[in-house]
């Protein structure tokens, strides 16, 4: 019986309403900042901000049926779907059982949501990569889809600059030759405390506090230290080096840690993607937007060999080596 292998066949991204530049997010809020402040520190110019009443399965949607475009698929093809978000549209139904009553998918697949905050990306695409070889399923979309913005405390100016709302998604689909050539996953519960949103809704009332809180030095120094340790472990996975990659694609959290990462890894600066400057930390969908982007633009294409790698509140991180 010969080998089923899955490989990403097409991508898709959406950004909500136009980008919101540093100095309009300033005076919108009387934050006490700058421009130049932000752009020093992180990197980040302006960020996408959804409206009110858009929710994650909006944005999602938008991106999958780009990514479905790209990939020559109806979404009936579709017999799994996996969504990354840690702002999902409701408490249930999943974020994931929603987009598939919008993309008017009835067949009775696969759906559901996965929570490991700026890594979940790479955790879907690895389920997803499970489960296609298994021969269970043969056609996935896999999304990052966040709206960060509606857990945002605007008037801690430490945080509320960093993150904005997007999403990206891939269609996964079986294959004859190897797409995804390795991919490692890790977690470690007791970094909760440096991010995380240390509240929850209890009889219709708010306990706890439901904005995002971030330790930035101490999430700077574990994000930069198992980003390039699990990048290594991917490589070495595929028996690959790093000087064979084509493209380094990070969460884009923070300009520095890209940067950092990068050098660790003896990758070249020009190899590793940076959107992070116009989209902001869009958390679970910031791996998905940055590769479609650079697909799109031709700067990517097939053949080339490109590592994702992402780390988020839990403490998750995580890595996928792929050719596409």
């Amino acid at each position: 019986m010969a080998t089923i292998h899955s490989r990403i066949t097409g991508t898709g991204s959406y950004l909500p309403g136009k980008p919101v530049t540093n100095p309009e997010l300033i005076a919108a809020h009387n934050l006490e900042s700058s421009d130049e402040w932000i752009v020093e520190r992180t990197g980040i110019r302006a960020r996408h901000l959804a409206p009110t009443g858009v929710a994650a399965s909006d944005l999602a949607f938008e991106a999958c049926k780009r990514a479905l475009e790209a990939a020559g698929r109806p979404a009936g093809d579709v017999d799994l779907i996996i969504v990354a978000t840690s702002t999902p549209d409701y408490v249930f139904p999943s974020t994931a059982a929603l987009l598939q009553a919008k993309l008017g998918i009835g067949n009775g697949g696969v759906a559901f949501d996965l929570q490991a905050v700026c890594s979940g990306f790479v955790y879907a695409l690895a389920v997803a990569d499970k489960f296609i070889r298994s021969g269970s399923h043969k056609c996935a979309l896999v999304i990052g889809a966040e709206v960060f913005s509606r857990i945002l405390d605007w008037k801690d100016r430490g945080t509320c600059v960093l993150f904005g709302d997007g999403a990206g998604a891939v269609v996964l689909e079986a294959s004859k030759t190897p797409g995804i050539l390795a991919t490692a996953l890790h977690a470690d519960g007791s970094h909760h405390g440096i991010l995380s949103v240390p509240g929850q809704v209890c009889g219709g009332k708010v306990i706890g506090d439901p904005f995002l809180r971030m330790d930035g030095q101490a999430v700077f120094k574990f994000a930069v230290k198992v980003l390039a340790d699990v990048a290594r472990e991917v490589l070495d996975a595929a028996n690959m080096t790093a000087d064979q990659l084509d493209w380094l694609i990070p969460h884009q959290a923070n300009v520095r840690i890209l940067q950092s990462t990068a050098k660790k890894l003896h990758v070249p600066a020009e190899k590793c993607v940076v959107t992070v400057d116009h989209h902001g930390n869009t958390s679970a969908a910031s791996i998905p937007l940055a590769l479609d982007e650079v697909v799109r633009s031709g700067k990517v294409g097939a053949g080339d060999t490109v590592l994702l790698e992402g780390v988020g509140g839990g403490f998750t991180w995580g890595a996928a080596l792929l050719k596409l």
